[in-house]
């Protein structure tokens, strides 16, 4: 499945602050779950499998994200797949592993928009918002009012993933 979505990251200092506010706001609370992604060498974007926990299938990914503070376009490619142990062994054979990041995420539902409250090992803590892009400037403006909606400030956001603060951390 292709997917163009706009997204924005941001790190936070509370994550029960935040839950607060998307109660207020009235998002609704899908599902909190363990997430572990591993990421492979890649000559463009970034390719990784992620597993969630008690779930047989998993996801290859592949992606391309502008790399901006503030909301920004992510071209994704997500295919389902069995025997993920299989596959990651492949792709570490041929390609290497580059890092894993291991998280803990909340997922919120608001006006179409997915609020990830996400707990990431080794890195902290953060909010992300995907939107699956239907018209680029109504989209950007939604996410920067829940932005200001949630008080994620400008020095917070984040440009690139978890894989690149990871990557820059153990430099």
């Amino acid at each position: 499945m292709k997917r163009e979505l706009l997204e924005l990251k941001s790190r936070v200092k509370s994550l029960e602050d935040l839950r607060k506010k998307l109660l207020k706001l009235k998002a609704i609370h899908i599902v909190t779950l363990r997430q572990v992604d591993t990421y492979f060498n890649s000559p463009k974007g970034k390719f990784k499998i992620r597993q969630v926990d008690n779930q047989e299938k998993a996801k290859l990914i592949f992606y391309c994200r502008e790399f901006v503070y503030g909301p920004k376009r992510n071209e994704a490619i997500l295919i389902d797949i069995t025997e993920p142990e299989s596959f990651k062994e492949f792709f570490q054979k041929s390609l290497g592993i580059l890092i894993i990041v291991d998280k803990e995420r909340e997922i919120y539902t608001f006006k179409k928009t997915q609020i990830h409250l996400d707990k990431v090992q080794n890195l902290g803590k953060f909010i992300e918002f995907e939107r699956i892009i239907t018209n680029l400037k109504k989209d950007k403006r939604t996410l920067e009012i829940l932005m200001k909606n949630l008080q994620i400030q400008q020095k917070d956001l984040i440009q690139g993933s978890y894989c690149d603060l990871m990557m820059e951390q153990n430099q």
